[in-house]
Parts: structure tokens; sequence; C-alpha cells
């Protein structure tokens, strides 16, 4: 299984990108590809802009990622409860070649931040917009406490309940068959708060 990992983040040292680094080793018989959103420059996106220059290549190389892939794990960083502007700004591109920017790719959605509210904001609006681009969503996880709970030197979680979590959502992933929203989830990873 190809699995695109990336954290939607522009930071060098994206906490996100870490979790979603190592959620994709849990994933079984996986082949891992972890993206670098600072890989995919674009200026602002505006209609004025898009106008003078057209799809740009790196909205473009961005999305044929996601469509060669066969499972996505992205992890949202959190700015002023929503999304980081750099994100923001390469999903505007992207789904100006296609509304349906994650292709119906089963995906898992994480979010974490270094204090308690394991960027529960950003990951409620993402979940409550992925039917509208495409996303074949199977599990969401927040990480609260992010440098309590990580070891930098393995790079990997090391809260119990932190890890069932992500492993359960790996799962999921991997097996294509848990509930998705709207509908009661049989396993506690729908959706976590906390570590």
């Amino acid at each position: 299984m190809q699995i695109l990992a990336f954290g939607a983040s522009n930071s060098r040292n994206s906490i996100n990108k870490a979790l979603a680094r190592f959620t994709a080793t849990l994933v079984p018989n996986a082949d891992i590809e972890v993206l670098d959103l600072n890989d995919f420059d674009l200026p602002i996106f505006s209609e004025d802009i898009e106008k003078e220059i057209g799809q740009p290549k790196a909205a473009k190389e961005f999305f044929e990622k996601i469509g060669s892939a066969d499972g996505l794990i992205v992890s949202f960083a959190e700015h002023n409860g929503s999304y980081s502007a750099a994100y923001k700004n390469l999903f505007d591109w992207a789904s100006r070649i296609d509304q349906k920017v994650f292709q119906g790719k089963p995906t898992i959605y994480l979010a974490t931040s270094p204090g308690p509210g394991g960027a529960g904001s950003v990951l409620a609006s993402a979940k409550g917009s992925a039917q509208f681009f495409g996303v074949d969503l199977k599990a969401a996880v927040s990480v609260a406490n992010f440098y309590d709970v990580f070891d930098a030197e393995t790079g990997r979680i090391t809260e119990p309940n932190a890890l069932v979590d992500l492993s359960s959502a790996a799962k999921a992933l991997a097996l294509q068959d848990v509930p998705v929203l709207g509908t009661q989830p049989s396993k506690p990873y729908q959706i976590m708060q906390g570590a």
C-alpha cells in the first residue's frame, strides 16, 4: 500500500509532519512518502493570478501525488483555530484543478499541538468539510500535549493511549472498513480528544 503522509504546515520542524510520518509507519506493509509543503511554493491564490498564470506546476504536482497514493495521512496544524496559511493556499490551488482534491482516497486525519487542545478546532473543521473534497475518511485522531507524548530521539509516540488510537487509525486505513462520519463508530477511534 502506497501511503502519502504530510503535515499541513510549512514549518521545517512541524510536529504535525512528525505525527503523520510516525502514524504512516503503523500502517502494515506500507511504502511511505512524506511530503514537505515547502516543496510546493505557490503565490497566494486569487482569481486574478489564476487568470494570469493558469494552474501552477506545484499545484498539479501536489494533486498528482494524491492521485498516485493508495491512502493518505494528513496531520493538521492549527493556526488561530484554523488551517495554516501554507496548507490552505496549496489546497485552494489544488481545488481549482478538481474540487475533489483527495480523489476518493482512504484518508486518516490527524492533528496535534503542544497544548491540551490537540488542534481539535482545525480537525473538526477538516472533518466537517471532508465530504465536499473527495475524502474517504477512515479515522480522525487528535493528540494533545505533543512534546509530552513524543520521543524526538526515536520519532515515536510513547503515551499508551495515543499509541492505541493511532494504531487503530492506521489499521482502519489498511483495512478500509471503519464507519465514517454520520454513523455510529464501532471502535473508539473515530475521533479522540486528548492523548
